[in-house]
């Protein structure tokens, strides 16, 4: 079995999910089933386990993580067609809704999927879903200048978006980018010496964006919360794990405008400095969690 990595903040996913025995919950971003697994273990025999991504090896890997237990379910599928999924399951509550967004360890970890920068030779993929029309080879060579520096920009916040496009442009004219390590070295040209001194790896920022643009995960985040508040039954919880700002940020706003959910986090709760020694990785994270309280509008 390919070897799993800690899953976040779980003992704080537990609690804020509150799991029942008999109750019924949707993993939303499966990965490799660490949360899930948790969960499954916090079930008795009347509870039942929905699990979602959009990665047919996530798929594979949570199978033989879970094993064939009756009362689980996985299906491939963007969690934006949430209510698609339970409809097909017969299903229109549940207890229980957990979103662990972003990329996963094991998929940083296969240089082949293309989402690190620091492999050179591999293939510039990033797509959640390998069957996925567009990679991030094709954005880059594929798109205007003025759309690659506002996707640069807008989903990865880089104040050097601009001259990143443009050494993108000017780079891809020469020969077409097809591997991480060629887009690598044309950030690094890109970026003043000074700046890539300074903070985190110069390529991060802008490989953030484009696998955010890749897989839509904003607009696939924008079109699922609304559907999870939804299916949540009364007293449901809803748990959601982000890792940048823009993530965090759409969280935020849509607990603060949805009157059906009563927020369980004033503020975001963040990794304890013991699970931060245990897996590095885990720095970024954000949890927000909340609760339904009104079935509609207006109601109770």
């Amino acid at each position: 079995m390919t070897r799993f990595h800690q899953p976040v903040m779980l003992s704080e996913v537990l609690t804020f999910l509150a799991v029942r025995p008999d109750g019924v919950y949707v993993d939303c971003t499966l990965g490799g089933g660490g949360h899930a697994a948790a969960v499954l273990a916090c079930l008795g025999p009347e509870g039942r386990l929905i699990g979602l991504d959009r990665d047919p090896d996530a798929l594979a890997f949570a199978r033989e993580r879970l094993g064939s237990d009756a009362r689980v379910r996985l299906v491939q599928a963007n969690f934006a067609c949430l209510s698609e999924v339970l409809r097909d399951l017969g299903l229109t509550e549940v207890d229980g809704i957990l979103y662990d967004l972003g990329v996963s360890s094991y998929q940083l970890d296969q240089p082949e999927r293309g989402f690190t920068y620091r492999s050179a030779d591999a293939p510039l993929d990033m797509r959640f879903d390998p069957s996925s029309p567009l990679s991030a080879a094709d954005l880059v060579n594929r798109l205007g200048e003025e759309e690659l520096r506002r996707i640069i920009a807008t989903y990865g916040e880089e104040r050097w978006a601009k001259r990143i496009a443009r050494f993108i442009v000017r780079a891809r004219s020469r020969e077409p980018f097809s591997t991480t390590g060629q887009l690598v070295e044309v950030i690094k040209e890109a970026i003043p010496a000074s700046s890539r001194r300074r903070g985190p790896h110069p390529a991060r920022r802008t490989f953030q964006a484009l696998r955010i643009a890749v897989n839509r995960e904003l607009e696939s985040l924008e079109l699922s919360l609304p559907q999870a508040a939804e299916h949540l039954r009364l007293g449901g919880r809803l748990v959601i794990l982000s890792y940048h700002s823009l993530e965090d940020r759409l969280v935020k706003e849509f607990f603060r405008r949805t009157p059906v959910l009563r927020p369980l986090t004033k503020k975001p709760l963040r990794p304890s400095p013991q699970e931060l020694e245990r897996n590095p990785r885990a720095s970024s994270c954000k949890l927000r969690a909340a609760e339904k309280i009104l079935i509609s509008e207006g109601g109770e």
